[in-house]
């Protein structure tokens, strides 16, 4: 597969299929991945496969490549609609996160004050208070919730660590509603085991953990890139369609992407 690393600490800026024109910070090393999860189809590759030579950039080289891209852009665009934590692993296990969400408000804010500041997170961190804290200063808390049944996640995210579905959605719920969901569907197989997650049995209990978070947005996508399991496969625009459906009935935004 064609494994997808990107540049440290900057990167961009991307045309996000869910957030437009966005300039990425990547908190991890270039040269590798660090994630507390293991996703099965993440395009950055398996974590094994990837192990880094390099260190994380520190919380002033973060500072410092932000502000000179940010310049550069000012003076000859483009203008970006969001700067996003994303990249080579899970931004938030930086040591520093808290501290460098205080930088990146700061430099947005003297740059570009119209653009908003995102995160990608999987929600392994959100238990540290100080973490959580951070992620309620962004202006799109975006949290992985792939499924709520514990041996999926085993197979599709595989956690690094301990993870337990049931206190993540707990953690989830204290958000009181400022946080946004991400959802990955996917068909096909992973070692002859079907993958596909579109059905109701892993639909309906995503809906009620939902019911429970109270996102003020939904976002539900699937497979854009070449995946580390090759036999897994996209699930259908008209699938996708139907599961958004079902989520506007209860009354949450959703924002697909196919």
């Amino acid at each position: 597969m064609s494994t997808v690393l990107y540049s440290s600490p900057i990167f961009g800026p991307v045309r996000s299929r869910r957030l437009g024109i966005s300039l990425g910070i990547n908190l991890m090393p270039a040269d590798g991945k660090i994630c507390t999860f293991d996703c099965i189809y993440c395009e950055c590759g398996r974590n094994a496969a990837h192990r880094p030579g390099l260190h994380r950039p520190s919380r002033e080289d973060v500072r410092k490549a932000l502000e000179s891209r940010l310049q550069e852009m000012k003076a000859v665009g483009p203008e970006p609609n969001v700067l996003t934590f994303a990249g080579n692993g899970e931004p938030t296990a930086h040591p520093d996160f808290p501290g460098i969400v205080t930088d990146v408000l700061e430099l947005r804010d003297r740059y570009f004050p119209e653009a908003q500041v995102s995160v990608l997170s999987n929600g392994t961190r959100i238990f540290d208070d100080e973490v959580f804290g951070a992620l309620l200063r962004l202006d799109n808390n975006i949290q992985k919730l792939d499924t709520v049944n514990p041996e999926y996640i085993g197979l599709i995210d595989s956690p690094v660590g301990r993870y337990d579905v049931e206190k993540t959605i707990d953690r989830l719920c204290q958000f009181d509603g400022r946080v946004m969901i991400q959802t990955m569907f996917l068909t096909g197989t992973l070692d002859g085991r079907d993958m596909d997650n579109t059905g109701d049995a892993f639909v309906e209990p995503w809906i009620a953990a939902l019911e429970r978070i109270r996102p003020y947005r939904v976002f539900i996508y699937t497979v854009d890139r070449e995946t580390p399991v090759s036999t897994l496969a996209k699930a259908s625009a008209q699938v996708l369609d139907a599961i958004a459906a079902r989520v506007r009935e209860h009354g949450f935004e959703t924002v697909v992407s196919y």
